[in-house]
């Protein structure tokens, strides 16, 4: 949590490794710091003259890494710095071409979505499974232009762990990469093989063999971006990718969610996947309006307001 009166960070909860809370409280290091991005074991903190790494450590926390930086640039978010961007483990720092304007960076388990200021989308990486969007599995060592949205204006980006997204001036949704769970709003192989044993099991009858055979319409990669379309949605204004589901806000305020949903993290009151963007009923049965969203690996975090009443 940065807590911008005092600009500090306040952290809690568990190291990874240890059975025991280690860390709770305020994190003294990061006074004075603008931006802070946290891992299972490290703390990165950006200030306006430096960028620094810390270890979260008991019973004291260890400075690992620190660079320091001008600020005659444009203010930009965590993972992007001053010429490059931060990873949470070494090496830490990885420059960008000084011709690349990058406004946003969004990192994968293994790639890299960043979007320049002129809307234009580059990916880097591994594409194992499609999610770098240039048509092929093969891996990336440096950005590459995605080709297929060349001339569609983007004005955000987001990444899974091995899918990635991304949402067009006009409003337009663009999914790419993995779906086995249905995480890019795509008709998804494994999730109606799924369904087909449970409707198996509670029926008692085998898999009907013609109905497998429909699973060609299915898709498991998606190496190019493919719009997607979300049913009496006009417009998307922000998105988020986590491991294996994704979140959308629409300009009207609503939340779609679709993907894995084992762990509640759609938020349908059930831990059912899709693969159809679905809306999630809690906000305007509520009557709240949906500002932004940002999901995590397994869980999705919304910011949401009440709607403004009428005038009578």
């Amino acid at each position: 949590m940065l807590v911008s009166g005092g600009s500090h960070v306040c952290v809690s909860g568990f190291v990874s490794g240890s059975s025991e809370e280690v860390c709770g409280g305020v994190f003294p290091e990061s006074q004075g710091c603008t931006d802070a991005l946290i891992s299972e074991r490290h703390l990165t903190l950006n200030f306006t003259d430096r960028v620094e790494c810390w270890e979260i450590q008991h019973p004291q926390n260890k400075l690992v890494w620190k660079r320091e930086q001008d600020n005659t640039g444009h203010a930009v978010a965590l993972p992007l710095v001053s010429g490059g961007y931060i990873m949470q483990k070494p090496p830490f720092f990885h420059p960008l071409c000084s011709k690349l304007c990058a406004v946003s960076l969004a990192l994968g388990s293994e790639h890299a979505v960043l979007l320049a200021s002129d809307g234009t989308v580059y990916s880097w990486g591994s594409g194992s499974h499609g999610q770098l969007g240039h048509g092929a599995l093969a891996s990336q060592e440096e950005p590459q232009v995605v080709e297929a949205l060349w001339g569609v204006p983007i004005r955000a980006v987001s990444a899974g762990s091995w899918h990635s997204a991304s949402v067009s001036a006009g409003g337009d949704l663009y999914m790419w990469g993995w779906n086995e769970s249905g995480q890019l709003g795509l008709p998804s192989r494994g999730l109606e093989e799924e369904k087909l044993r449970g409707e198996s099991r509670n029926t008692e009858k085998p898999i009907n063999e013609d109905e497998k055979k429909e699973a060609d319409v299915f898709i498991s990669i998606q190496a190019l971006p493919a719009l997607v379309d979300i049913p009496n949605v006009s417009e998307i204004s922000r998105i988020s990718c986590g491991s294996r589901h994704t979140a959308a806000v629409t300009s009207t305020g609503d939340l779609y969610t679709w993907g894995w949903g084992h762990y509640g993290q759609l938020g349908h009151g059930t831990e059912n996947s899709t693969d159809e963007p679905t809306l999630v009923d809690y906000f305007p049965s509520h009557r709240m309006c949906v500002k932004d969203v940002v999901c995590g690996l397994w869980n999705t975090f919304v910011s949401a307001v009440p709607k403004e009443q009428p005038p009578s």
